[in-house]
């Protein structure tokens, strides 16, 4: 007779948009020139960040809302940020370390 195994002690709900979101920063610096095709990675971006803060206020971590928000606001398609060369490259960089980062630490226990 076998058994089942037991379900993880917690879930990462956070990884899925947090990955995601990295990979949209990533491939969008091949669109960085171009205004109208950065304005899709802007809105990608801005969104799954939101996800990303949502899920990690309803973990209770909430020492990811800073970064987040940053990222939120910097990369709005609304009102934007107009930065360009290697400090807008690098934060592209940055902003996908910080939402993989969130992405796996952001943990809620298993009911």
């Amino acid at each position: 007779m076998t058994s089942y195994p037991s379900p993880p002690p917690y879930t990462r709900p956070a990884l899925a948009p947090g990955i995601l979101g990295a990979v949209v920063l990533v491939a969008g610096l091949l669109l960085i020139e171009d205004p109208g095709g950065f304005l899709w990675i802007r809105f990608a971006v801005a969104i799954l960040a939101a996800i990303v803060g949502v899920f990690a206020v309803q973990a209770r971590h909430w020492w990811w809302l800073p970064p987040l928000a940053a990222i939120v606001v910097v990369w709005n398609p609304v009102w934007p940020f107009e930065l360009s060369g290697q400090f807008w490259v690098a934060g592209q960089y940055a902003a996908a370390l910080a939402l993989i980062l969130a992405g796996v630490l952001v943990k809620v226990p298993n009911p």
